[in-house]
């Protein structure tokens, strides 16, 4: 008799178990995809800050060139032309942000950090562990965990 109970209850606690790393992988799953759709988020209103922020400095860079040249034109000083050559690269970069190639360099860099140079991704000290935080906690409440006792 006792043997079929505890048959009994090994089989329930394996269904358990099992049920328990069944939804602790749901929720895993749910994380990555929200955390994904955060990231996929976060970056589209990188891109239409770009897009915005180069249509204020495109109308800038314009208005600015169109300025200086008819300065220079007018007292015949080739000097006023030398802010467009800044300008210029400025209106270069955010036009490669907002509609260019640059966000795709940038992942390429990315990725061969990550593959190549993974020792400059290195956290001084270390990655945080439980008893680092820990100690951090205590000295700064002043308190007694009872993982010291």
């Amino acid at each position: 008799m006792g043997f079929l109970l505890s048959k009994s209850m090994d089989a329930n606690f394996k269904k358990q178990q099992e049920f328990m790393l069944h939804n602790s992988r749901l929720q895993l799953e749910r994380q990555l995809l929200m955390q994904n759709q955060m990231r996929e988020r976060q970056m589209a209103m990188q891109i239409a800050w770009s897009r915005e922020f180069l249509r204020y400095f495109g109308s800038f860079f314009a208005v600015a060139t169109v300025g200086l040249t008819a300065g220079a034109i007018k007292r015949k000083t080739p000097a006023l032309l030398a802010p467009i050559l800044p300008l210029g690269f400025v209106f270069a970069y955010q036009m490669d942000s907002a509609y260019g190639t640059l966000i795709y360099r940038m992942r390429g860099e990315a990725e061969n950090i990550l593959t190549s140079e993974r020792d400059r991704l290195d956290l001084p000290q270390g990655i945080p562990t439980f008893e680092s935080i820990e100690k951090a906690r205590r000295a700064k409440s002043g308190l007694v965990s009872i993982f010291e006792k």
